[in-house]
């Protein structure tokens, strides 16, 4: 059962990232990669701002036990024009957050977790949950952490250092083999070791999935992503790892301090947004109240 303090909690912290992205750059600032990186994985989130029109934000349960979003009194539809609706209370909370952490103007390029909804309710792909898998199994072909350098020597150490540990959790943790390589091919992932992650991927819901790809998308690897979406890993652990190698350019050559900074933030704040979504569709996500003494 997810509480509510603990659900509140998690959303401030994404609210915060989410003003950092928004307070960074405006759409039209993104440098090329981030926008096409962008229309390709969030159909439904566009970039252009808009005044906000609505007052209130409010949930309420519909049929079938499902939970809408209320701007005023009108119901929220996804961009394909289906009525917005979610499969529990703690994920409605989530979204209405976004909604109502908007301020003037309405930032749709921050608003993630709806983003994610509206992929999930829409389905723009035509994809079942097999093709899902087998999409977000691809990315272990090219995992981030699977691929090493031979040189620089201090690189290399770091990569082990840093990677290794990791690595290894995850293959005790589901008794597989993955491997490492400084190979160009990459390492060769055994074709146990896909079966084995692909019946673990099957229980989980289609919602989830949107969640989980989205997140592996964002970090270029399964690795990172299982070990994070399984508590091993914290958010902000898993996105400095999945950019070890461009942490330690900027260490030695510098970078440029405005897009750095926001390339962090959006990255973490993306990064956030589909953990929370997968633990918010893939637990009992039914909100707890304390109940007020007299």
């Amino acid at each position: 059962m997810l509480h509510l303090h603990t659900t509140a909690a998690m959303l401030r912290s994404l609210v915060r990232l989410q003003s950092h992205v928004g307070s960074i750059l405006s759409p039209t600032q993104m440098c090329p990669r981030s926008q096409q990186f962008r229309f390709a994985l969030n159909y439904s989130s566009a970039t252009a701002e808009r005044r906000r029109f609505y007052q209130d934000v409010s949930i309420s349960q519909g049929e079938g036990g499902l939970y809408e979003i209320n701007l005023d009194r009108r119901k929220l539809k996804t961009p394909g024009g289906n009525l917005f609706t979610v499969p529990n209370e703690a994920l409605a909370i989530a979204v209405a957050t976004e909604w109502d952490a908007q301020k003037d103007t309405l930032k749709f390029y921050t608003m993630h977790l709806s983003t994610l909804c509206n992929t999930a309710l829409d389905n723009p792909t035509h994809r079942n949950k097999d093709q899902m898998i087998t999409a977000a199994l691809k990315f272990l072909d090219t995992d981030t952490v699977c691929y090493r350098v031979d040189e620089p020597h201090s690189l290399v150490e770091l990569q082990k250092n840093e990677w290794d540990p990791v690595l290894h959790w995850m293959e005790n943790r589901y008794n597989v083999t993955i491997g490492s390589s400084s190979s160009i091919l990459g390492p060769e992932i055994p074709e146990a070791t896909k079966d084995t992650f692909r019946q673990h991927l099957k229980s989980y819901t289609f919602w989830s999935l949107t969640g989980l790809e989205y997140v592996i998308t964002q970090l270029k690897s399964v690795v990172l992503s299982m070990g994070m979406i399984d508590r091993h890993l914290t958010v902000e652990q898993a996105v400095l790892l999945s950019r070890l190698e461009e942490e330690y350019q900027i260490q030695h050559w510098g970078n440029v301090e405005w897009a750095h900074d926001y390339d962090m933030f959006e990255l973490r704040a993306r990064t956030a947004a589909g953990a929370l979504f997968v633990h918010l569709t893939s637990e009992s996500s039914t909100v707890k109240r304390k109940l007020m003494q007299d």
